[in-house]
């Protein structure tokens, strides 16, 4: 039957409005994958001047003897060589003082102060290139030379604070706008001489008030308080790289303090983006005190202030070099690097066991539940910085659909650190490189560290990192908050990382070069070691030769410390921030552990809407005169009565202070008023049973017949007895046992713990309460408990 003229036009009608519907359909889903595309993470492209090539022999990657010296609190430093100071127009040193020759590759930064490039050292195509300029300064294409080591002539700017916006700008682009500022009881002008240069191959800044009728090349103090900040920095950095300057880093990040009359010294290379060698930091730092005394004279005293990797800086440096700084205010601290990476690199194991492994367990959806095991801090309705690459990807990979409503401090903290520090052929900024150059570098911290943990015949930097035998849930189980069955296929299923030569490239997705096929793994599981309860799978082994280097380099730190100490930070565990409080209190016990007592420093935590930073200065000025006035009472006998532990709400009122503010289950004491406002979370490791130092590298392992009859596993001990034999394929070498400490520590003190330390000038006596023998354990010596006989057989642990 034919159609009539109205149906058609009615049908014709729908199907139009139906192909509407679709192609809008399809145009808003092109627009999301697009709008998703163009926010998912990505790695910096080929910048215009990449290092094409290395010194001769400077990827050979030889094996190499760990470090077996003294510890550089034992040795001396040579006398400086290099006639400071650097006058304007001229480069500082490139070889350093005492921490050994440059490495290669190394990038060249930015002076986004100048924006020249740096000095030609070579026509050989090693480094940079360097191009000529045009009539305009521009670059051309033309290469003149190569910069191997990046230096950059001295150069100085002003800068003035505006009345107007508040903002720095240049000193000529003034404009009746200059702010003022009131110091050593006279107003002056808010202008600041900021001179940068290059020492050690890094970068340098000083910034300092301009003084009374001074030019460029003839600083005067006259506006300057006397006293010094050495800014320090922070981030996670394999070396390899000069970083960049720009005034931000001490002008505008230090603004308060400069008005103040302070003066402010940084280097990159006191940020550990660049790279986390200490002893290339203090070299570094003692050659830019050089530079500012030969300028400006001696402070009354220097004190350091800075972040994460700038707050280990000040912590290593102070333990291994007391007369670098006389104080120190450690934000956001860590005790070191070193011993970070015991439990973050097993985060991604952990969350690819309750991501993957078992994911079709409702209970570990609940990421609150993986609590009793990873120990940091967990979070339910929290969009982690890889939801949208986890939700992009989810299209292709079932893995990603379904996750956990959540995330923990793994996650938002840590992610994408284990492959950076670990994986030799992951680096977020290769592209800066020559492929051949890049292909050729072992990019990982073991390398940029290899003179102290050394390497292997496979030309590989050895390796600290060790979980052999460590019980991954224990207190959990202990506690009745794991069972057996869920013990014993977490411990099988979870084994090592894979050895360096075994490691294959990060799937990145997209970011490694290729939009398909769609190739991602936020966990690197296929760098891992994992097993089954059948067959479990290996642990990771690391080098005592390493750990017992990494030791005595001075890189570990082991809480010797007199200077006075403010530990500040901002309470960040809501927001799964990797800066985690507990980390304040590592430290201290360090320090106890050392020393028998912490007087010399003090804990302060604040909402992160308030910044403690000059009250800390203020406590710190205080501290350091007592000293200056009274030498012989000592750092703790000279403390302040208001250098007391603290905690302060967001408007900066302190909501509790005194000694037993931050007592907690981490000293055995009930919680203090602190504790109660802004307790602390845990970590893998101690969630296995390890101290809250969190410096055992490597657990003396104990038969499992003598961790049951101790008693290890609580009530959970009977069934354990039960499952012995898949407890003995899981451990077959034996399980932690950490009340020995760590068994790759070298034995005795690695110095003398004796003599006095120069403070602001003044000879200073050591105050040590106990010999470190009697205060290694808040328990007694443990006693040797015969082991007990276990078999299928025999299951009652009374038998």
């Amino acid at each position: 039957m034919a159609l009539s003229a109205r149906s058609f036009f009615a049908r014709l009608g729908v199907r139009r409005i139906v192909t509407s519907v679709f192609a809008a359909f399809f145009l808003l889903l092109g627009l999301g994958g697009w709008f998703a595309y163009e926010n998912l993470p990505r790695l910096p492209g080929v910048p215009k001047a990449p290092v094409v090539g290395v010194p001769e022999g400077a990827l050979d990657h030889l094996p190499q003897s760990a470090y077996l010296g003294d510890h550089p609190r034992k040795s001396g430093r040579p006398s400086e060589y290099f006639p400071f100071p650097i006058a304007i127009g001229e480069s500082g040193p490139v070889e350093t003082l005492f921490s050994g020759p440059s490495t290669y590759p190394f990038l060249c930064g930015q002076n986004k102060l100048t924006y020249l490039q740096p000095l030609v050292d070579n026509h050989d195509g090693e480094g940079i290139p360097i191009f000529s300029l045009d009539d305009e300064g521009q670059k051309t294409d033309e290469v003149i030379g190569y910069s191997r080591d990046c230096s950059h002539a001295t150069s100085v700017s002003y800068f003035y604070r505006s009345t107007v916006d508040g903002l720095f700008h240049r000193l000529e682009k003034a404009n009746n706008d200059i702010d003022k500022v009131t110091v050593n009881g006279r107003t002056t002008d808010f202008v600041v001489r900021l001179e940068t240069g290059t020492i050690n191959r890094f970068f340098y800044a000083i910034a300092v008030l301009r003084g009374e009728g001074e030019t460029a090349d003839k600083p005067n103090g006259s506006n300057w308080n006397k006293r010094l900040i050495y800014q320090f920095r922070g981030g996670v950095g394999v070396g390899r790289r000069q970083g960049n300057m720009g005034r931000s880093a001490t002008v505008e990040r230090r603004e308060d303090q400069l008005a103040r009359g302070y003066a402010i010294v940084y280097s990159t290379a006191n940020q550990t983006s660049n790279h986390y060698n200490i002893w290339l930091a203090e070299d570094t730092a003692r050659r830019l005190k050089k530079q500012f005394i030969s300028l400006y004279g001696e402070p009354l005293y220097t004190v350091g202030v800075g972040g994460s990797g700038g707050a280990i800086q000040q912590y290593l440096i102070a333990q291994n070099a007391p007369d670098v700084l006389d104080a120190a205010i450690p934000l956001y601290s860590y005790p070191d690097m070193v011993s970070q990476t015991i439990y973050v690199f097993d985060c991604e194991p952990l969350e690819y066991y309750f991501d993957v492994v078992v994911a079709e367990n409702s209970r570990w959806k609940n990421v609150a539940e993986r609590e009793s095991i990873i120990g940091l801090a967990t979070k339910a309705d929290f969009e982690h910085r890889f939801k949208i690459l986890e939700d992009a990807v989810a299209i292709f990979d079932p893995r990603y659909r379904g996750v956990a409503n959540g995330t923990s401090e793994c996650v938002q903290g840590w992610r994408g650190l284990v492959p950076l520090v670990n994986n030799p052929n992951f680096i977020h900024f290769k592209a800066s490189y020559a492929d051949e150059v890049a292909d050729k570098t072992h990019w990982t911290h073991w390398e940029d560290l290899r003179d102290f943990y050394g390497a292997g015949h496979d030309g590989y930097a050895n390796s600290a990192w060790d979980n052999q035998g460590v019980q991954y849930g224990l207190e959990a189980l202990k506690r009745g908050k794991l069972s057996i069955d869920e013990f014993l296929h977490l411990n099988a299923t979870i084994g090592g990382w894979k050895a360096p030569l075994e490691q294959g490239g990060e799937k990145l997705w997209f970011m490694n070069g290729d939009l398909f096929p769609v190739d991602l793994s936020v966990w690197s599981e296929h760098n891992m070691n994992l097993g089954s309860l059948d067959n479990p799978a290996p642990r990771s082994v690391a080098s005592m030769d390493a750990i017992e280097g990494i030791y005595r380099s001075g890189h570990v730190f082991l809480g010797d410390v007199e200077i006075p100490i403010v530990d500040l930070r901002h309470y960040l565990e809501g927001e799964l921030d990797m800066h985690h409080s507990l980390a304040s209190f590592s430290s201290r016990e360090r320090i106890r552990r050392a020393r028998g007592h912490a007087d010399n420093q003090l804990i302060w935590m604040s909402h992160k809407k308030y910044d403690p930073i000059d009250e800390a200065l203020d406590i710190i000025d205080h501290w350091i005169q007592k000293i200056a006035e009274n030498p012989e009472r000592g750092v703790a006998g000279n403390k302040p009565v208001e250098a007391t532990d603290r905690c302060f709400d967001k408007d900066g009122n302190v909501l509790a202070a005194g000694s037993d503010v931050w007592d907690g289950a981490w000293n055995y004491k009930a919680d203090g008023a602190c504790m109660q406002l802004y307790p602390i979370y845990s970590t893998s490791r101690m969630m296995a049973g390890a101290p809250i130092t969190g410096d055992v590298f490597k657990c003396a392992l104990q038969p499992l017949e003598r961790a049951i009859a101790k008693e290890v596993y609580g009530q959970a001990t009977d069934e354990v007895v039960e499952r012995i034999d898949d407890m003995r394929r899981i451990f077959p070498d034996g399980v932690c046992n950490y009340n020995l400490g760590d068994i790759a520590r070298p034995g005795g003190p690695l110095f003398p713990q004796e003599g006095d330390v120069m403070i602001a000038g003044q000879s200073v006596e050591s105050d040590y309460r106990l010999v470190p023998a009697q205060i290694a354990q808040d328990s007694e010596p443990e006693e040797e408990v015969a082991p007990t006989p276990v078999s299928v057989e025999s299951q009652v642990l009374e038998e």
